[in-house]
């Protein structure tokens, strides 16, 4: 703690003095009235300069307002006059009494006074530590409390500087660099776990009132409790993300492993055929294992590639290489890849020839009508139609449908099929990894798209849209001869 500066000591020498100037002042207009007033009403109104003084400057003045009412008495009201001495016993007595009265009423006073300042004090801690826990409310991590504790310690304790400093980290007032001088004041911010930091304050060398000690050690307790609620509320959050990864890890492992078993299977089985020459190439038994080990291969190849894309959604790398594209053209890729596992339903498709060309990732879409028919297929029962239709929407968008005849999803279950790993239906007809549909979600999201599901008269129907510009951009119109051409 420092020495109390000098402006402190001159401030309490004037108060004292502003005290006995104050005693003068009222002597000076008692005086003349002297033969009309009495001693006992000069008395009397002697106490009130010095009451006056006590309430305005406080207890220690208040004494020398006291004292010094009791030497003007005695030397102006009690004869003889312009003398200190006391000739009556009775005046003796009178003066003794008027300085008791004087100091009880002064301790009164100064009580009163020192009681309300306690009250006011108290009112303005309670209001600062209030608008300091509103101000920290909700604030889980030390970049976004620093600058709070910075502006409230200035604002409070009148520095003109802070500095937050935490065991993790340092984090500057308004980033402008350290004083080179040492703080005037140094808050610790502890609990009952450690040592969390400090608050140094700059304030032009003045110390601590005992009062300002108080308010210090509640602020720093309520900065404190915020930090440590931000450290536990971090620590919350990676508990969070590490079960979430654990349990995904676990539904993956769970999922890819069952699904891996039977195109590998089937990939075994038939290269085993071929192989051992229990089936010769050149037959038809030998060209259906072939075009087999064809479709199992190319569901590992979908199955890695949903894994992969799903990777990159989840870490937010998913990044469309966006161009101009033929959504007919698309569609007629996937359906020839599909031919083998789409032969026992009927696919129409349903795309207008003037449809405007679509900015998109060629492969991304095409992972989405893959996926979408898919699932589809698993769900539709044989014999019935797979319908892919495409109509221009309004806003630069295009909605494309890919609608099937299977059974309705329950309207509880309509909002959640995109999340990872749901399944409406766990029967042992459809497999998969669950990864498909929330695949779909992400990548057409990522295209600046949406993409949602319901229930129609005829069965079911996937719905999402895909921009007809890029960079706010429509496609430039190409001249009718170099069409020609």
């Amino acid at each position: 703690m420092k020495s109390q500066p000098v402006s402190a000591l001159l401030a309490g020498a004037v108060q004292y003095l502003g005290a006995i100037v104050v005693i003068l002042a009222a002597t000076a207009l008692l005086q003349p009235l002297r033969d009309f007033l009495g001693a006992p009403i000069a008395a009397l109104l002697y106490l009130l300069p010095v009451g006056l003084t006590t309430w305005i400057w406080g207890l220690g003045p208040g004494i020398a307002a006291s004292f010094s009412a009791f030497l003007a008495f005695n030397y102006f009201f009690l004869p003889p006059y312009f003398t200190l001495n006391v000739h009556r016993a009775q005046d003796l007595l009178a003066l003794f009494v008027f300085f008791a009265v004087a100091v009880v009423i002064n301790q009164l006073l100064g009580r009163a006074r020192s009681s309300l300042a306690q009250a006011q004090a108290r009112e303005r801690e309670a209001t600062h530590l209030y608008e300091l826990s509103l101000a920290l409310a909700g604030l889980h991590s030390q970049d976004a409390i620093a600058p709070v504790i910075e502006a409230r310690a200035r604002e409070v304790f009148g520095a003109q500087l802070v500095r937050a400093s935490f065991v993790t980290g340092l984090n500057d007032a308004g980033g402008a660099p350290p004083p080179v001088e040492p703080a005037d004041v140094v808050i610790p911010l502890s609990t009952a776990r450690g040592r969390l930091g400090e608050i140094s304050l700059w304030r032009a060398a003045l110390p601590l009132s005992s009062t300002e000690e108080r308010l210090a050690r509640a602020f720093a307790s309520q900065c404190a409790l915020a930090l440590e609620r931000a450290t536990l509320a971090e620590a919350e959050r990676r508990a969070q993300v590490l079960e979430a990864s654990d349990q995904f890890k676990t539904a993956l492992l769970s999922s890819v492993s069952h699904e891996l078993r039977t195109p590998l299977a089937t990939i075994r089985a038939a290269a085993t055929s071929l192989r051992s020459g229990a089936v010769a190439w050149s037959t038809p038994a030998g060209d259906d294992l072939i075009a087999a080990i064809d479709d199992e291969a190319q569901h590992l190849n979908r199955l890695v590639g949903n894994l992969l894309d799903m990777s990159r959604i989840e870490a937010g790398a998913l990044r469309p290489q966006r161009q101009w594209n033929i959504l007919a053209e698309i569609v007629d890729g996937v359906l020839a890849q599909m031919t083998r596992v789409s032969k026992l339903h009927q696919m129409i498709v349903d795309i207008p020839e003037d449809l405007a060309f679509v900015s998109v990732d060629y492969v991304q879409i095409e992972q989405v009508f893959t996926n979408l028919i898919s699932n589809s297929l698993k769900y539709a029962p044989p014999e019935t139609a797979i319908t892919i239709s495409a109509a221009s929407a309004l806003d630069g968008f295009v909605r494309v449908t890919v609608a099937n005849q299977g059974p309705p999803v329950p309207e509880e279950h309509l909002g959640r099929i995109f999340d990872k790993f749901y399944r409406v239906n766990s029967g042992d007809r459809v497999t998969g990894t669950g990864l498909g549909l929330s695949i779909c979600k992400g990548i057409v999201e990522a295209h600046g798209g949406q993409i949602w599901a319901e229930n129609r008269s005829s069965g079911f129907a996937f719905l999402f849209t895909l921009p007809t510009t890029q960079d706010g951009r429509e496609l430039p119109v190409v001249p009718t001869e170099l069409e020609a051409g």
